[in-house]
């Protein structure tokens, strides 16, 4: 059993609790440490640790409160090296070096954001669920095996956007940035085509554009496309 909680999830901010009923994690910490708490009903100590993807602060925003609450957090070595924070407590880790977190298995891998060393996570529990986090990100290079839940950026359509900057609503500047930093709805397609969704229970869109999503939209054609529960977080 996977249980998955959005706390916040869009460019204000994101973090996630995700528990196998055993070990509670925390993926990101890019909003406000009070609503974190808040999401973990205040049981903090309980909290295995922490995975940040990269140093942009809608995802790394409290790492200082979540560090000075004795959580370990676990990052690339590029990340820790753009935060500058040096602490006992923020465990380097690589792609494609797996670690043990309690009761979860947990594998890095390499995502493509304009950032230092972005990474991506596939998480794998003693039921044998498997999790994969990705966000930030416009390319995912690596297929999958038996994952259960799936966690994704769906940030904006090329033809929102487009219609967007011929409208004048996004600068046209923006759309070279989306393009080699963000997943759109078309690459999650694509992404999820190529993996084995047979034991899929969930998909979570996450992190989409206030302006280049249509929230209904993505809901309705990921459903379609998989067949699958489709959930998009409120924020």
């Amino acid at each position: 059993m996977i249980e998955i909680t959005a706390l916040a999830s869009s460019s204000k901010g994101n973090c996630y609790r995700i528990t196998d009923g055993h070990t509670p994690l925390l993926l990101e910490c890019g909003i406000n440490y009070r609503d974190i708490q808040k999401g973990f009903d205040f049981r903090m100590s309980e909290v295995a640790g922490c995975l940040i993807s990269h140093e942009h602060g809608d995802h790394c925003k409290s790492i200082k409160d979540v560090l000075k609450a004795g959580i370990d957090v676990y990052t690339s070595h590029g990340t820790a090296e753009a935060l500058g924070i040096e602490h006992h407590r923020i465990k380097r880790v690589r792609a494609k070096e797996q670690f043990q977190l309690g009761t979860w298995t947990i594998l890095p891998f390499d995502v493509q954001h304009d950032v230092s060393e972005p990474l991506g996570f596939l998480l794998a529990n003693l039921a044998g669920d498997k999790l994969i986090f990705a966000t930030d990100t416009y390319y995912i290079k690596y297929k999958f095996q038996g994952i259960t839940h799936i966690m994704v950026e769906a940030n904006y359509s090329m033809d929102k956007l487009n219609e967007n900057i011929l409208n004048g609503r996004t600068p046209a500047v923006m759309k070279k940035r989306l393009l080699r930093s963000h997943f759109s709805l078309e690459n999650v397609k694509e992404f999820l085509m190529a993996n084995d969704l047979s034991k899929v229970q969930e998909i979570w869109l996450l992190h989409l554009s206030d302006s280049n999503s249509d929230e209904a939209m993505f809901k309705r054609e990921i459903m379609e496309l998989t067949g699958k529960m489709v959930i998009i977080p409120q924020g």
